[in-house]
C-alpha cells in the first residue's frame, strides 16, 4: 500500500488496527448491555439479574422469606444476590474482552480501552 515509504506503511497498518479495535470495542460494549447474568443467595431464595455491564435489571424474591422478624436477613440476602450478580457481570465482561483482544492478536491481560 505505502511501499517505499519506510515505516509509514507500518504506521498506516497500526492505525487501521486501532480503528478496527475501536469498532469492535464499541460492538462489545453494546453486546454487554444486552447480555445478562444472574446472581443468587439463600440457596436461590433471592435472585438478582444484571447486564454484563453490571446494571441491575431484575430481582426475584421467593415469598416464603417474608416475615417481619426476618427483615434483616432478607435485606442481607438481597444485597448478597446483587453482589453475586455484579461479580458475575464483571467476570463475563472480562471474559468477553479477553476473547476480543485474543482475536485481534493483542497480548492477554492488555487493559482496554487504552
Amino acid at each position: 500500500m505505502l511501499k517505499g515509504l519506510g515505516g509509514l506503511g507500518d504506521m498506516a497498518k497500526m492505525m487501521k488496527q486501532a480503528q478496527d479495535l475501536q469498532v469492535k470495542m464499541s460492538e462489545m460494549q453494546d453486546a454487554l448491555a444486552t447480555l445478562t447474568v444472574q446472581g443468587e443467595s439463600g440457596a436461590g431464595l433471592v435472585k438478582a439479574t444484571a447486564t454484563a455491564r453490571g446494571e441491575l435489571v431484575g430481582l426475584d424474591i421467593d415469598p416464603s422469606i417474608f416475615n417481619e422478624d426476618d427483615k434483616a436477613v432478607v435485606e442481607d440476602l438481597i444485597l448478597a444476590a446483587i453482589k453475586d450478580a455484579q461479580g458475575r457481570a464483571k467476570e463475563t465482561a472480562d471474559s468477553e474482552l479477553a476473547k476480543l483482544t485474543e482475536s485481534m492478536g493483542l497480548p492477554s491481560g492488555v487493559k482496554l480501552p487504552f
